[in-house]
């Protein structure tokens, strides 16, 4: 009798930490690859029509080149927080999206990537200040 209790529960043990790597391993199979390397998953997609306006105004600043109303804006972003593809530090720029009735520069942010500024590679907004993030499209 003590070794069938003893089994059973061993089997029991196995099961539970079988879910529980799965429940860590299956939400990562949709992990995103960038140049080889793996950071993240990848964001979901925002129209730029679908921007609140204020981020649509941004967008529009950023593809001419500005000018900015934030002395940050177009500063390094160095995605410590590795939502977004991995790349070189300098690749990704960061710009404030106007918050009404926010102090200071408020959550919202968009952050580009690219070797030229005005011809982003991809644009990616956050209204959260960098918890989460989604791919700008046209």
């Amino acid at each position: 009798m003590w070794r069938t209790a003893a089994s059973g529960a061993a089997r029991v043990s196995r099961l539970v930490l079988a879910a529980s790597v799965l429940t860590v391993a299956l939400p990562m199979a949709g992990v995103a690859q960038a140049r080889g390397l793996s950071w993240g998953v990848e964001p979901a997609t925002v129209a730029v029509a679908e921007l609140p306006s204020q981020g649509q105004h941004t967008y529009r600043l950023i593809l001419q080149g500005g000018p900015f109303p934030h002395d940050k804006d177009g500063s390094v972003f160095g995605n410590r927080e590795r939502l977004l593809p991995r790349e070189r530090r300098g690749y990704y720029r960061e710009y404030t999206v106007e918050t009404p009735r926010a102090r200071g520069r408020g959550a919202r942010r968009i952050v580009c990537g690219g070797q030229r500024p005005t011809a982003p590679e991809a644009c990616y907004y956050t209204s959260d200040h960098y918890s989460s993030f989604r791919k700008i499209v046209q």
